[in-house]
């Protein structure tokens, strides 16, 4: 009928407007989790001081937090895909609330780790599910893009102002105000979600996986702090050869155990998809630059170069503007064209900064900093949208939270490794004092992020070539999800039917 146009038109706004509130909500939960990935770090040299911290317990404030994320992601994802996703959602904004204001209460180091776990613990509600809440909000594929860059580029801002407000928290009120911040944002966040964010599950909730669960966490912790306190018990220790013992025999037991599993922890078909694959690597390796260099310059800007937290922090801001410019572009660019050409800048740009900062020392030039600071925002503004986009695309929606959990998990894997590893290379090679002897030490830490960057790169071009985008296509018509968005220049494809 012809007045019928007029009167859904309309209709369409609130509904749009809707949707659009439910992904602002779901942002603010991010913003504050990805928030806590970096704030910590210009707080580390105060904290160390007020609480007698070794080089191992600044590693440990960082890594209780990114491991424990990590290990439960996954799980919290099938739990709200079960459970109902709104109601697990606010669960996570409660208990990372009270994380957060007992870790601003902290009396000492070990009590400090304790509670960043505890802050984890809620964090690792929140990522995969409000993904799952998006992708379930936006049903429209191209939409949906759009919303999940917007997503992504929420992870780029919230890392970058990290440093730049932590230091200006430190300065004013001491190091507990990093964490004091999250107590009124978590708790508006968690009104706004009991008003306005619908309640949803799968249509038929995937079964646990205990057996996976447990061979994730003894994986990634016993290997983590392997590394970690390697060079404090010596690596031939029965401690570290323990560690790294069980770490190896869950890294062999997990893949074997997952294929057997009706429903596993980690559906094995997903990496079938090059495109999933490489997007998983991609985040280890970004986030593994992300805390590796945030964890050396930290230690160079404060304790080498002698400055204040408010000064390290401004002195991130080329870091931070870059990704503030860049993470919103890479989204706009992944929902329009695909992933291609934002994996590609990042790898640049990650190489770059990396090369650069391999001449770094003492006294090194404002301009050598800043450059290197600035091409490294570069580089990883552009990687975060990309990455989550290649983990829900053509996924089921009824497995949304599950394919966003790897994805998350990947980034704290990554963030983990980088802390533990670059910082265990050259914390354990400074030779004399901190101020003398920091700067050449880092050089093999700035070469090994250079690394990563190039793998980003090329891993950019190989899975979004045609081979990769018709593994994504075979992957998505197997689990019955949509079809994938071809690379760029190249028409979407129809599903293909595996043998």
């Amino acid at each position: 009928m012809p007045e019928a146009t007029p009167l859904s038109a309309p209709a369409a706004d609130p509904e749009r407007r809707r949707r659009q509130l439910v992904l602002a909500i779901c942002c603010l939960s991010l913003f504050i989790v990805g928030l806590d990935n970096t704030v910590v770090n210009i707080a580390l040299p105060q904290i160390q001081r007020d609480l007698d911290a070794p080089a191992s317990g600044l590693q440990w404030i960082i890594d209780a937090y990114t491991l424990v994320l990590a290990s439960l992601l996954m799980l919290f994802g099938s739990l709200a895909d079960r459970f109902g996703r709104r109601r697990v959602f606010q669960t996570g904004l409660l208990v990372f609330v009270l994380g957060s204001l007992l870790c601003s209460l902290a009396p000492g180091l070990g009590w400090l780790v304790a509670f960043r776990a505890v802050q984890a613990v809620g964090g690792s509600m929140l990522n995969p599910v409000a993904m799952s809440i998006i992708t379930n909000t936006f049903t429209e594929p191209r939409e949906r893009a759009r919303a999940i860059g917007v997503w992504g580029g929420v992870v780029g801002i919230s890392m970058a102002l990290g440093p730049l407000l932590g230091g200006f928290l430190v300065h004013a009120a001491g190091w507990p105000a990093i964490f004091l911040i999250n107590v009124p944002v978590g708790l508006l966040a968690c009104l706004l979600t009991a008003r306005y964010v619908p309640e949803s599950r799968a249509p038929r909730a995937r079964r646990l996986d205990p057996v996976g669960q447990l061979l994730m966490m003894v994986l990634l912790g016993c290997g983590t702090a392997a590394i970690i306190e390697g060079p404090e018990h010596g690596w031939t220790s029965p401690l570290i050869l323990g560690l790294a013992a069980a770490a190896l025999a869950a890294l062999t037991a997990f893949p074997l155990w997952e294929r057997r599993v009706a429903e596993p922890l980690v559906d094995p078909r997903f990496f079938r998809s090059a495109p999933f694959t490489g997007a998983t690597v991609t985040a280890v390796c970004a986030f593994a630059s992300l805390g590796g260099f945030l964890f050396l310059n930290t230690i160079y800007l404060q304790d080498v170069r002698g400055y204040g937290p408010v000064e390290a922090g401004l002195w991130t801001l080329p870091m931070a503007g870059m990704m503030l410019v860049c993470a919103p572009v890479s989204g706009r660019i992944v929902g329009a064209r695909g992933p291609r050409l934002p994996l590609v800048l990042a790898g640049l740009g990650l190489v770059a900064s990396g090369l650069l900062l391999t001449r770094l020392a003492a006294d090194s030039p404002p301009g050598l900093l800043l450059a290197a600071y600035g091409l490294f925002g570069f580089g990883f503004g552009f990687v975060n949208a990309p990455i989550t986009n290649a983990a829900v695309s053509g996924m089921p929606r009824a497995q949304a939270g599950v394919a966003a959990a790897v994805a998350s998990t990947s980034r704290q894997v990554g963030q983990s490794l980088g802390v533990a590893v670059i910082g265990t290379v050259v914390t354990s090679s400074v030779v004399g004092t901190v101020a003398a002897g920091f700067a050449p030490a880092t050089h093999a830490g700035w070469y090994v992020i250079a690394g990563l960057g190039a793998t980003i790169g090329l891993l950019g071009l190989v899975t979004t070539s045609d081979w990769g985008t018709a593994t994504a296509t075979r992957v998505a018509a197997r689990l019955g999800g949509d079809p994938p968005l071809s690379r760029p220049g190249v028409r979407d494809a129809p599903p293909e039917r595996l043998p």
